[in-house]
């Protein structure tokens, strides 16, 4: 795949990162929080697009199964 599917993707991941780190401020929640700091920071390190989405959905369905 070329650099502009790994770019969608990654502008995604990061307003999700961006919708659950705030969140998780708001209510003073540790997993959304962690969460989102984690999806901004993943496209910068991950640079195969399978990955990206791999590592990335799971990261978005943690919150829903982590209630802490």
């Amino acid at each position: 795949m070329d650099m502009s599917t790994i770019m969608v993707w990654s502008v995604l991941f990061s307003g999700v990162g961006f919708g659950f780190f705030m969140y998780g401020r708001k209510q003073k929640s540790a997993v959304p929080l962690c969460v989102g700091i984690t999806l901004f920071i993943l496209p910068y390190i991950i640079p195969n697009v399978t990955m990206l989405l791999i590592i990335g959905a799971i990261l978005v369905i943690i919150p829903y199964f982590i209630k802490i």
